[in-house]
């Protein structure tokens, strides 16, 4: 049997990498496990393997529940047995890339790609990223890329919908910390997934000569688009649910007085990628014409 191509999709967070996940899990070319985030090559250490474990002895327990209240829903077992299986991977308390290799393969028969999509992996570093580039003879990188604000606002109600009490509240009160620089955690953390020219100036580095494309979140909901996708990955083009929102967070319109001061902040992320790339979505242009 052929070896497969591997993939890899490094982010950005809010990016469209749930919707991309559930495309290609229905691809018949294509051989994904039902569990979409792995953080595999994060992990190096005794606590961190630890941490791992005890969530993934969490995420089984509740599946297990779910199982025995819906005997019948045939993708709530297969997820189960996906979990159990991933469980042996980290128990092994090792990067241990033939272990990880044959998970992802697993049952794959002839079809032809497989991956692992994890959008914080745009954050690791050189050495890392290199154990992923030498894990098969064919590997490709994907980075996806969304309008900074549209992406911003999303993962934002993404973080404040995590703590108690009024959601726009929440929200508010995370974005008066981002524009005060306040460097908590928290704002780090948001700062950090969608820096644009801090990530794409690494992976240019380091993913030089290697298969890698950056992708726009915006055309990547097109026909045209997704079929690039598509070709850089090997697989035939499949037609896409672009009506489906993947993991779509509570509506939440962005307060007022907020979008010309998230512009203004932005403007760097938007310089860099028309610098970068040139031709922008319309979406991006749009915002330029009002950060500018």
């Amino acid at each position: 049997m052929a070896e497969p191509t591997y993939m890899f999709c490094l982010g950005a967070t809010k990016a469209g990498t749930s919707w991309l996940w559930d495309h290609l899990a229905g691809h018949p070319e294509c051989h994904f496990r039902t569990i979409k985030e792995y953080n595999f090559f994060f992990l190096s250490d005794a606590a961190g393997f630890d941490s791992a474990i005890l969530q993934g002895r969490q995420k089984i327990a509740r599946q297990e529940a779910r199982v025995a209240s819906q005997p019948s829903e045939v993708w709530a077992a297969r997820h189960l047995a996906d979990l159990r299986a991933w469980q042996a991977v980290l128990e092994r308390r090792q990067v241990d890339l033939g272990a990880y290799r044959d998970f992802l393969t697993e049952g794959r028969g002839g079809r032809h790609l497989v991956g692992d999509i994890t959008p914080a992996y745009g954050l690791l570093g050189g050495k890392r990223l290199r154990v992923m580039m030498d894990l098969a003879p064919d590997v490709r990188f994907l980075y996806l890329i969304r309008d900074p604000l549209a992406r911003l606002w999303s993962h934002v109600r993404m973080v404040a919908a995590q703590q108690a009490g009024d959601l726009a509240q929440a929200a508010r009160g995370v974005l008066d910390r981002l524009l005060a620089g306040s460097g908590d955690n928290e704002t780090k953390w948001l700062v950090e997934r969608g820096d644009y020219p801090q990530i794409l100036t690494k992976l240019d580095r380091i993913l030089a000569g290697r298969p890698f494309r950056v992708q726009f979140y915006e055309d990547m909901m097109t026909r045209p688009g997704l079929a690039q996708v598509s070709g850089f990955l090997g697989i035939s083009a499949q037609p896409g649910a672009f009506g489906r929102v993947s993991h779509q967070g509570v509506a939440l319109a962005l307060p007022d007085g907020y979008r010309g001061r998230l512009l203004a902040w932005l403007r760097p992320q938007y310089e860099f990628v028309a610098s970068r790339f040139g031709a922008l979505p319309l979406a991006w242009r749009h915002s330029m014409k009002e950060a500018f």
